[in-house]
């Protein structure tokens, strides 16, 4: 099974909630994406994941202040010309250890392992969904967000990819925030919006969306049009996240 990430997640994102936010949150309303059971299994080929102290934190664990990585993203216009989802494919199994992408995050998130059963099914377990503070104990009833959405992805410079890079886009399991286990409700509420038309209903989670969706733009070298950049100037103030992120191969 790929070694995928971090400390359980509800200890992170604890700590980020009490360090890094700001107590005044943005509501508005991902990639719209069916939740597929905790069983399905993909088809090969994608980056493997080494755990890292932040996203995407690189070997020397530089860091910027959330304000600075902001400042980092290229600038340019969106474009969805000929955008379709399944030119991103996932979930695969990149170790072909009979665990897809999709379950390899449900099991590097888990608060409470689940027990791993044949071809990776897997029955029982606890997550902390941190857009909303939700506690489930159903891996169905969890969707596995792309942090910038496919469709955002295709818009800020995806678009000139070609298969192979999307598809490891996709199923990015080198950075630790890439890939988020969160409620169906809020992941489906998000679509394909970016923080300029939508942010996590839960206060704690302000801070830490925001450095998680700076980073995965960076790690990929992904731009934000004049509005996106307005709104992330905007409502990180007053957060005090460092961003890491390891550029993608």
């Amino acid at each position: 099974m790929t070694a995928r990430r971090h400390a359980p997640i509800a200890a992170i994102l604890v700590a980020a909630s009490l360090t890094a936010c700001n107590p005044s949150a943005a509501k508005t309303e991902s990639d719209s994406k069916p939740s597929t059971p905790a069983t399905s299994a993909g088809a090969p080929s994608a980056p493997t994941h080494s755990p890292s102290a932040a996203p995407g934190a690189p070997a020397d664990g530089n860091g910027l202040s959330l304000a600075e990585a902001i400042a980092k993203l290229p600038a340019a216009d969106e474009n969805r010309t000929g955008y379709k989802r399944d030119s991103f494919r996932h979930w695969i199994d990149e170790d072909s250890d009979g665990c897809s992408t999709r379950n390899e995050v449900l099991l590097a998130e888990a608060t409470k392992k689940p027990e791993q059963g044949p071809r990776c099914t897997l029955a029982g377990g606890e997550w902390l969904s941190y857009y909303d503070e939700v506690t489930v104990t159903d891996a169905r009833k969890l969707d596995i967000d792309h942090m910038v959405p496919l469709a955002e992805a295709w818009d800020s410079g995806a678009s000139a990819w070609d298969a192979d890079r999307r598809m490891r886009y996709a199923n990015d399991l080198g950075a630790e925030r890439s890939l988020v286990a969160v409620t169906a409700k809020t992941n489906r509420s998000k679509a394909d919006k970016d923080p300029s038309e939508w942010m996590p209903p839960a206060v704690s989670a302000k801070c830490t969306y925001l450095a998680d969706w700076t980073a995965t733009k960076l790690r990929w070298k992904l731009t934000a049009d004049d509005k996106e950049r307005a709104a992330l100037e905007k409502l990180a103030k007053g957060c005090t996240n460092t961003v890491k992120y390891e550029v993608a191969p």
